[in-house]
């Protein structure tokens, strides 16, 4: 008896789609390998000799932003998962940055891509993912993004890319050039190379759940910090579980907090969280862009306050060591936001003290 497919011409639609898949994983790859790692810089502490605080300098990728790495991540899992082919339209829930770079990917494989995002996203990222081809579908609240992408992208027959769901998976937390490998090679020749802790925000849980799993397989003695905006639910779940969403207004600072769990959040694997305010977060990023010659963006500013927290901590018990962050972005992307003074007085926002605060923490350590 003779065996047949079930329908030619499927077959031979099914080898033309996995030609292009083929073809799209070895551009991403190619453009990996003309992109050269990214810088750690030493913010030096003169009156804190036996504490080091460094930056993982993230704005230096092709899109800017720590979540380059997210949105590579992110097209080869689902391209690999059979999810995306040559005619797939790419649906994201983004406050900006990832939505920057998954834009850069979609169009490098000439796919259509569109971002669901609050009206609240800065003038700057919008134009960025415009700039990528990206197309942009508001929504009133972040708290809305994620059911308003899903309704669209079954509308327009696409995939929702689903970076809350599938930042955690999507990343070999065990190396593959992956973030917290290239922190940890990039310390190697430093006094203190493995960090006491790494202070890092969420928006997805991606990074901290790569960078914890990865000390845990190494096993190596750095703890995560989680850096958290006051308006979040994410340090308040690290607490108490049972707490799974905030209800209050929204942070402004972009990329981080979320109104309710993700589930690429990971609790068990923080072993700090810290709450800051935005003002606190805003006025960080000014001062530290001072300090190092460049803008950086609030969740940095975030990051800084919690490192800043932890290096008083161990100042105090005479530990010594270093502190690892992120500087997850360029604050050229905020300028019409965090640092414009009217902007910020339009939202009662005072950053005066904290950056004072943080310009003498730098000059006087304690």
């Amino acid at each position: 008896m003779e065996i047949r497919p079930a329908s030619l011409g499927m077959q031979d639609f099914g080898d033309r789609d996995r030609a292009w898949v083929e073809r799209a994983i070895k551009r991403i790859e190619t453009d990996f390998a003309r992109s050269a790692d990214t810088h750690l810089l030493h913010v030096p502490m003169p009156r804190l000799p036996d504490i080091a605080l460094y930056l993982k300098d993230e704005s230096t990728h092709p899109t800017g932003s720590l979540k380059h790495r997210l949105a590579r991540s992110l097209f080869l899992y689902a391209l690999c998962n059979g999810w995306i082919r040559s005619d797939t339209v790419i649906v994201e829930a983004s406050s900006g940055s990832t939505a920057v770079s998954e834009a850069y990917f979609a169009r490098m494989l000439g796919l259509r891509f569109i971002a669901v995002m609050p009206r609240s996203t800065s003038a700057e990222k919008i134009d960025q993912i415009a700039f990528f081809g990206g197309e942009h579908h508001f929504v009133d609240t972040a708290g809305e993004m994620r059911t308003a992408s899903a309704e669209l992208a079954r509308q327009v027959g696409g995939h929702f890319m689903d970076q809350f769901t599938f930042a955690e998976r999507a990343t070999d937390w065990r190396g593959n050039n992956n973030i917290a490998q290239s922190i940890f090679a990039q310390m190697e020749g430093e006094p203190c190379p493995v960090p006491a802790w790494v202070v890092v925000g969420a928006g997805t849980g991606g990074t901290s759940a790569t960078l914890a799993r990865y000390v845990r397989y190494r096993r190596l003695p750095t703890r995560i910090a989680l850096a958290d905006p006051e308006r979040s639910v994410f340090h308040r779940h690290v607490i108490d579980r049972s707490v799974t969403a905030y209800e209050g207004p929204s942070s402004i600072v972009e990329g981080i907090g979320r109104p309710c769990c993700e589930p690429s959040f990971l609790p068990e694997l923080i072993d700090r969280a810290y709450a800051v305010s935005d003002a606190a977060s805003i006025g960080a990023a000014r001062a530290l862009s001072r300090k190092i010659g460049r803008l950086c963006g609030g969740s940095t500013g975030a990051n800084l306050i919690a490192c800043i927290a932890l290096i008083r901590e161990m100042a105090a018990a005479g530990e010594t060591g270093s502190v690892v962050t992120l500087l997850c972005d360029s604050g050229e992307r905020y300028r019409s936001t965090c640092y414009d003074d009217a902007w910020l007085r339009a939202r009662g926002l005072d950053t005066t003290e904290t950056e004072a605060d943080v310009d003498r923490f730098f000059s006087e350590g304690l």
